[in-house]
């Protein structure tokens, strides 16, 4: 069994293990039974953690505040259109500005492939990838494969169908990769125009173009929405003739697997990508993914800043914590 991540930082969902999947998935479980008791171990006490959002979010933004708060550490969220970012200030100038108020790690969005990675090459402090153009969001993949293996256990046998944008969507991409660390058997579905080939090595074990062929097939659906910012022109006729085709309706949810679950990373666009009575109904896992989002960050965060504590939270009757033997 592993103690700790083998890297400092978070910046791809690839770069993971099975083992330290299993062993965040470990840590997730047991601050959710921390929330039922109102005991959640404040491991980020001290901690000050600089989130830099350069792009839009409500989802991620907020659960990594949330899990910094409860873990009683402080979040310095930056907000770059009240920033000298307007003045010319650049990207890298930003984080050593930021890098000189001593935060414990960074967390960064940002509409550029690889933003992540790159600021990670100019700074000793861990960054956790909340989202890179459209190259990974790994804490997304997490909580949502979370989220099925709360309800399924073990992902061998499974397989998960990814519907809709996926040539835009690094939520797809993380979780095509995180799935198959897993073990799940994932397909990807949707027009030709938003769904690469197999041959361009997403990793995806199929490809289809037809939702309805597919969906007797699925153990989960993860519906993503149209990323018309991330589009430079058109790539379908109509977000109608979208829905159409691939729009997860009450008709076609009813034609899945019996115990099959349907996910959303959000914003959900009702009527889309999925109508509102399957967004809402008893197989819709997309508000619990919400709440597991806030266990799985707080699993990362401590992981990464806190790593003997968090031993000692997940092994509360162990007089040995080899953390501490290595420090």
């Amino acid at each position: 069994m592993i103690h700790r991540l083998r890297t400092p930082s978070l910046l791809s969902a690839s770069s993971l293990s099975k083992e330290e999947v299993e062993f965040l998935f470990r840590a997730a479980h047991l601050f959710l039974e921390a929330f039922q008791r109102n005991e959640i171990p404040p491991l980020l006490v001290g901690k000050t953690i600089s989130q830099l959002f350069f792009e839009n979010s409500t989802r991620t933004r907020l659960a990594f505040e949330t899990a910094i708060r409860k873990l009683g550490g402080a979040a310095l969220t930056f907000t770059p259109n009240n920033s000298s970012l307007a003045k010319g200030e650049s990207l890298l100038d930003t984080l050593k500005n930021l890098e000189a108020l001593k935060p414990d790690a960074f967390i960064v969005r940002h509409s550029a492939s690889g933003a992540a990675l790159h600021l990670s090459r100019f700074t000793s402090r861990p960054i956790i990838n909340a989202g890179d153009g459209t190259h990974e969001h790994p804490s997304q993949a997490l909580l949502d494969a979370f989220t099925l293996e709360k309800k399924w256990g073990r992902f061998e046998g499974k397989t998960i169908v990814i519907v809709g944008d996926i040539l835009h969507s690094r939520v797809a991409r993380s979780n095509t990769r995180l799935l198959r660390t897993l073990g799940a058997h994932v397909i990807h579905c949707g027009p030709a125009s938003l769904v690469p080939p197999l041959s361009s090595n997403l990793g995806a074990h199929e490809v289809t173009h037809s939702l309805d062929q597919v969906l007797d097939k699925a153990d989960a659906v993860l519906c993503l929405r149209i990323q018309r910012e991330r589009q430079n022109s058109p790539v379908i006729p109509s977000l109608s003739e979208f829905a159409h085709g691939y729009g997860l309706t009450a008709a076609r949810a009813q034609r899945l697997k019996k115990d099959a679950w349907i996910l959303h990373p959000g914003p959900v666009n009702r009527g889309v990508e999925i109508t509102p009575e399957v967004a809402d109904g008893a197989r819709s896992l997309i508000l619990e993914q919400v709440t597991h989002g806030v266990a799985m960050r707080m699993a990362i965060l401590s992981a990464l800043l806190n790593p003997g504590g968090l031993w000692r939270f997940l092994n509360p009757t162990s007089d040995i914590n080899p953390i501490e033997r290595t420090l």
